[in-house]
């Protein structure tokens, strides 16, 4: 039986970025899943507070190129790579001069969240799809770290419903505690749509574009969902736990997450949810 290929979206990864929950995860996890026989790719953001020349960073020219339009603006997508020699991973990263060259990942210097953090967010999931279409790497699993891929499985079930490569991959969605403050734009909802959404696909944030709103958007869409964090926003948790036909696995501990998360993505595959 061939290994299944196991997509990682990450919103940060250690070294590249500071250590926290999510990036020690996001370093940890692709590479005990490889070990446990599965097939990896891994995805993060080139934020611009990532040392290039540090963590030899080297772009991906035949990956390079393309135009992802964003509320009516082109915006080019770059596509880098980097090795993490010790667990024998490369890490794919999603580039652009607009979006991921500020020198810090979802807020400035002062702590304000950035207001086209909407458009960062739809940027890097296209973005990674579309590189993943380019490599012809045709993904079982696509597990999602972190509110900045919270749209993968609307894209999948949606905007890639039909896409050969895409079509059929089943998305896990691992919620943490990292809320943004402040809503989203207030055209979320119609950028979205723009791309192709339908109106009640986006029921839930046409008026709310709080992380909540946006975190039951990623529910409603995933075929199954980890408790990332041993606490989680209370109203989220209830949102998951009456979801009663959406596998859910709840928190785990650092000794032990690995190996569950790996049988669970098995549990997803075998459902039949969405």
């Amino acid at each position: 039986m061939d290994a299944k290929k196991i997509l990682f979206i990450a919103q940060e990864i250690t070294p590249y970025l500071p250590e926290s929950e999510i990036a020690t995860i996001c370093r940890n996890l692709p590479q005990g899943i490889q070990e446990r026989g599965r097939e990896i790719r891994t995805f993060m953001p080139k934020f611009g507070n990532i040392n290039e020349r540090r963590n030899q960073l080297h772009e991906v020219i035949r990956l390079s190129g393309m135009n992802l339009i964003i509320d009516d603006t082109d915006h080019p997508l770059i596509i880098k790579v980097a090795s993490i020699q010790s667990a024998r991973m490369q890490v794919y990263f999603i580039d652009n001069e607009d979006f991921f060259q500020r020198k810090s990942t979802v807020c400035d210097e002062n702590g304000d969240e950035y207001e086209d953090n909407d458009d960062r967010s739809i940027f890097y999931v296209r973005g990674v799809l579309e590189t993943v279409k380019k490599l012809r790497w045709i993904p079982d699993v696509i597990h999602c770290h972190g509110w900045m891929s919270a749209l993968t499985a609307l894209y999948i079930k949606r905007m890639y419903a039909d896409d050969p490569c895409l079509r059929s991959a089943k998305v896990v969605y691992s919620i943490y505690n990292d809320e943004f403050k402040n809503p989203l734009s207030k055209d979320f909802a119609t950028k979205l749509k723009t791309d192709g959404a339908k109106d009640a696909d986006l029921k839930l944030i046409k008026t709310d574009t709080s992380f909540v709103a946006l975190t039951k958007l990623a529910i409603d869409f995933a075929d199954g969902v980890i408790q990332g964090s041993e606490t989680i926003n209370q109203e989220v948790l209830d949102y998951i736990l009456a979801q009663k036909d959406t596998p859910f696995l709840p928190y785990q501990s650092p000794e032990t997450y690995m190996d569950e998360f790996n049988k669970f993505y098995d549990v997803v595959l075998e459902s039949n949810t969405k």
